[in-house]
């Protein structure tokens, strides 16, 4: 007797990643992950790759590792494949304290960000 086999989280032509602990802003990530949403994967590939923002390097592959799944999990094409969400959420924070003045402390917040993004099979209607 084993668990029920849990349902999937995304629709039936689709395919997910996801990276959980991001070293950064998620305001900073956002931008990057607005650029690609809607569009081809291989286009949104290109845009990351030339991007001069540092958090395209991270988004990159994320995309990439949901394109693998798309291809090799859900046996989908890849030629046909569009970046159906691309979301963003706030994860953990670190919390460092620098010394300051006359004895004081300040805190330092580094902030860690989590990336989902979902990749769908386009028709060849649409």
């Amino acid at each position: 007797m084993s668990k029920p086999q849990a349902p999937r989280r995304v629709g039936e032509k689709e395919a997910l990643a996801v990276a959980t602990t991001v070293r950064g802003s998620s305001y900073k990530l956002n931008l990057v992950a607005g650029l690609i949403r809607g569009k081809k994967a291989g286009e949104a590939l290109n845009i990351l790759s030339f991007s001069t923002k540092a958090m395209a390097k991270d988004v990159r592959k994320v995309l990439a590792s949901a394109i693998a799944n798309a291809e090799n999990n859900h046996n989908l094409d890849v030629d046909a494949l569009i970046v159906k969400e691309a979301s963003v959420g706030k994860s953990i924070v670190m919390k460092r304290f620098a010394t300051r003045a006359r004895g004081r402390s300040t805190q330092i917040i580094k902030p860690f960000s989590r990336i989902r993004v979902v990749v769908r099979e386009q028709e060849e209607a649409e």
